[in-house]
């Protein structure tokens, strides 16, 4: 079984967890930029994350043969901080790095004026950079938040194919569904949304468009959330291969609109996923518009 998960801070993460999740399957993963817990002061602080996102992440990531990808963004929550802000300028340069495979997240978090301005903005960039897009979906009044989310989108002119909505549930999977974007879903211990209920939104909505992620951070989170996932998809009755549309092909199609995204083996680790000591850890090819 091969795993690619959309949506995880691997930052937040132990390199523990990088063996386990290689262990369950995974072969590639995106990191979108988002906050650290407790506020940034300066926009030197978004600027060395950045950095840390593209160059050291990617280099842990690779020692334990996976796949390592950033989303670049002014992330909602710190769209309201004065001094967060100026970082929007910053972002072109970061935008056409190797391995960004989309502006994100963005969005909402209090639907506040502030974040309205760091959205639309940002949708532009999007639009000029072409790149996709990971949108927010607020934790608070989440269908009013996700209404909002699509109006700002269509507004914008951004292709909606372009556009991943994220941290959906059942309230609020229809209207985007029918909106023409992707669907985000996050898999976690407590909160947000559970296998279960996931499986049960596959057999009513089907598998296309639809992404699940572990999106495992500082908190209670679970980095294995995909690959429970897909057992639940198979104890259910979903066939291999309908695992392996939700769990990798659905992402490489979304994230391969960038161009930017390399799912070659690492070197080092053969097709098979296993350590080969023969090779070392140096090299890389980019899959332009990736279909695999």
């Amino acid at each position: 079984m091969r795993i690619f998960d959309p949506h995880i801070h691997m930052t937040s993460r132990t390199t523990g967890d990088y063996e386990a999740m290689y262990a369950a399957g995974v072969r590639a993963l995106v990191e979108p930029a988002f906050w650290l817990g407790q506020p940034r002061t300066s926009v030197g602080s978004f600027i060395d994350y950045f950095d840390a996102l593209l160059g050291w992440e990617r280099f842990r990531a690779a020692q334990f043969g996976i796949r390592h990808h950033a989303t670049i963004a002014l992330n909602p929550k710190e769209a309201n901080d004065p001094r967060c802000v100026p970082v929007l300028d910053e972002l072109p340069r970061y935008l056409v790095k190797e391995g960004v495979v989309a502006v994100g997240e963005i969005g909402y978090d209090s639907m506040t004026p502030a974040e309205d301005t760091a959205f639309s903005r940002q949708l532009e960039l999007a639009r000029e950079y072409e790149l996709p897009v990971m949108v927010h979906t607020p934790h608070r009044e989440k269908l009013a938040g996700t209404h909002r989310t699509l109006d700002v989108v269509r507004e914008s002119g951004i292709a909606p194919e372009t556009v991943l909505v994220d941290h959906l549930n059942e309230t609020n999977i229809g209207i985007v569904k029918d909106a023409g974007a992707w669907m985000g879903f996050s898999i976690y211990p407590d909160t947000k949304m559970d296998e279960d209920r996931m499986v049960a939104l596959l057999q009513q909505y089907g598998t296309e468009r639809i992404l699940v992620n572990s999106a495992a951070d500082w908190g209670r989170s679970d980095p294995l959330k995909t690959r429970r996932t897909a057992d639940a998809m198979l104890a259910a009755g979903f066939s291999d291969d309908d695992v392996d549309q939700v769990l990798w092909r659905n992402p490489v199609e979304f994230y391969g609109q960038s161009g930017q995204l390399i799912l070659d083996p690492i070197p080092g680790f053969d097709a098979a996923g296993h350590p080969d000591p023969a090779a070392g850890f140096e090299g890389n090819s980019v899959l332009r518009g990736a279909r695999v």
